[in-house]
């Protein structure tokens, strides 16, 4: 049996009906952008994250963005990031103009440190962003008391962690506003790009709304230099739809990674994941680590099991990033991790037998007799 790393057909034929009932009512309407279908999902996700208000843009990376802009985010700004994150977190902070500087994870969440971002904070920085890395979200009582005692925004970015609870408490309800990504392959993933923010900060929410339109509020009037970056009516219309099972849908993900943990504890030489008492994960992604992590990967493929890599080289180390000075060595946790991870497959319709068929191949591919 060949299993992929990600059924993204399967998950959403699961909504097939309601899916194409959707696109018939919004053909219907004839209205595509910023009406009913938004203001629906808009409420409902915002009310789903413990949040005041919800407002969808094209995309996570719009998200994060514009967040960093609704608190003024400028440049010769200073912005604190994880060392270790999807590139993307970097990419939102320099699209204001300001610096990304980044602070090493806790190794065993890989989520970032917050005994470390004390030591980074100077006069010119404006805001820190935590990452919620693999659907687990960061320790952020601890940051949010820095952020308060600096002065500091504190944002979300939540692009992995739709459902996650820290305390009790949702992803989107933790530190001034958050930032979602319903790109397909997220635990809620729209037919197509698509983003969020949160937040119960009212004049923020204004401000946002105002950006992602052109910085209009009013049709033809322009109140600031804005953009283009709306959530449209039919991915509004699917994530509704889709944001009724998430809950259901990140309890299957939770059985299957305790099924996971089970199977694969005791290999020599393979890191599971930890979750801290803290944390309630909502299993983005599954990730191990093992130093020989490509030769993993490559006898796992030869075993008919898809597997994926989150991420290859941290952002320190990027081309894009060449004229901010960083080498080999700067980051070492970060590095380490990036050389060491694997995401193996996991999906909410994910069965029992192919979950014990990939825990086997990895076994088989760290026996002593391969």
């Amino acid at each position: 049996m060949t299993i992929p790393f990600l059924d993204l057909k399967g998950i959403n034929l699961a909504h097939a009906d309601s899916l194409q009932a959707a696109l018939a009512r919004v053909l219907e309407s004839g209205w595509f952008i910023l009406g009913k279908e938004v203001d629906t999902f808009e409420q409902r996700f915002a009310a789903y994250c413990e949040a005041k208000h919800g407002i969808g843009v094209a995309n996570g990376l719009d998200a994060i963005m514009l967040a960093l802009k609704g608190y003024g985010i400028k440049p010769g700004d200073e912005v604190i990031v994880p060392s270790n994150t999807f590139i993307a977190t970097w990419l939102a902070v320099s699209q204001c103009g300001a610096t990304p500087v980044p602070v090493e994870p806790v190794e065993a969440t890989f989520n970032i440190d917050p005994a470390r971002v004390e030591a980074a904070i100077t006069p010119r920085t404006r805001a820190i962003i935590a990452v919620h890395l693999y659907g687990q979200p960061a320790d952020m009582d601890p940051l949010r008391a820095l952020a308060d005692k600096h002065g500091l925004k504190l944002i979300e970015d939540a692009a992995q962690a739709h459902g996650a609870r820290y305390k009790g408490r949702r992803t989107g309800s933790l530190g001034h506003a958050a930032a979602f990504s319903f790109y397909p392959g997220k635990n809620l993933g729209a037919l197509g790009d698509g983003g969020g923010i949160v937040t119960d900060d009212d004049a923020f929410d204004t401000l946002v709304r105002t950006y992602r339109n052109y910085g209009s509020q009013k049709k033809y009037h322009n109140l600031v230099q804005g953009y283009n970056s709306r959530l449209d009516e039919l991915q509004a219309a699917f994530l509704t739809i889709k944001l009724a099972t998430l809950d259901a849908d990140n309890a299957a993900r939770r059985a299957i990674a305790a099924q996971y943990d089970r199977l694969l504890a005791g290999i020599d030489g393979l890191g599971l994941p930890h979750v801290p008492e803290w944390a309630e994960p909502v299993w983005h992604l599954y990730v191990v680590r093992h130093a020989q992590r490509d030769a993993l990967a490559a006898k796992l493929a030869e075993a008919g099991i898809g597997t994926n890599v989150h991420y290859p080289v941290a952002p320190h180390l990027q081309q894009a990033y060449a004229d901010h000075g960083y080498k080999e060595g700067d980051f070492p946790i970060a590095e380490a991790i990036h050389r060491e991870v694997l995401s193996l497959p996991l999906w909410p319709h994910m069965t029992e037998v192919q979950v014990e068929q990939v825990a086997a191949a990895v076994r088989d591919a760290l026996s002593t007799k391969n």
